[in-house]
């Protein structure tokens, strides 16, 4: 009965979840073209740009229409030492933008290990409680298999068990939304061996375990059933 009832939860909030990539609103090109100042910058990389608009006492966070900040598009365009110059000049590297994303999360959904490195230089904490599902970096980079994305947020300490608005762990994620191929296994693996608690179950009582041997996923469930 317990494996019915978790089988049944865990479909209908697998609807709910949809996806952390779908739910990020990059800038897009015509946003671009039309950004002015810090913006303009940011999106070009234009370091010099920054330096001066900066000094003549710009706000260092100023919000485009989905809020995103100077700091925000360049990380959705990878632009570093644009991100290097804005944070170093009073941006603020843990800002969020309208749907709750920050710098760090950003790069951890794009599975973008430089721009990840570049956030965590900067100030961008790993342990922010980021997206609309109110879950972390990790927790993204978990649902997607972007192993090494997870071992970069496991360094910087993102917390291991927390637990977003749908009820799930980021060991749990990469369980029932992955697909049980190596890049998710390798995230388990690197959660489990991180010290994740595995006993942490969904809302209806369901552990990693069991959902990983309702899916036939052997590798994960030897995994998780091996942690002590």
């Amino acid at each position: 009965m317990r494996y019915i009832l978790g089988l049944v939860g865990s479909i209908f909030m697998l609807m709910l979840a949809g996806s952390p990539a779908q739910a990020q609103v990059p800038p897009t090109a015509a946003e671009i073209s039309q950004y002015t100042g810090l913006h303009q910058a940011a999106a070009n990389g234009d370091v010099e740009a920054i330096a001066a608009l900066l000094a003549k006492g710009e706000n260092p966070d100023p919000r485009d229409a989905s809020e995103r900040t100077p700091l925000h598009v360049a990380a959705y365009l990878g632009r570093h030492e644009a991100m290097r110059a804005l944070a170093t000049t009073g941006a603020d590297p843990n800002a969020l933008e309208y749907q709750a994303y920050d710098i760090v999360t950003i790069a951890a959904v794009a599975n973008d290990v430089p721009t990840l490195k570049v956030a965590l230089e900067i100030g961008g904490k790993a342990t922010n409680v980021t997206s609309p599902y109110e879950g972390t970096a990790l927790i993204a980079s978990a649902h997607l298999g972007h192993d090494e994305v997870v071992a970069e947020l496991i360094k910087a300490g993102a917390p291991l068990d927390h637990v977003n608005n749908l009820g799930w762990t980021a060991l749990i994620e990469a369980v029932i939304l992955g697909d049980g191929g190596l890049r998710h296994v390798n995230v388990v693996k690197a959660l489990v061996e991180a010290g994740a608690d595995v006993t942490i179950a969904d809302r209806s009582g369901v552990t990693p375990l069991d959902h990983a041997r309702q899916r036939g996923y052997t590798a994960m469930a030897e995994i998780i059933g091996g942690a002590k």
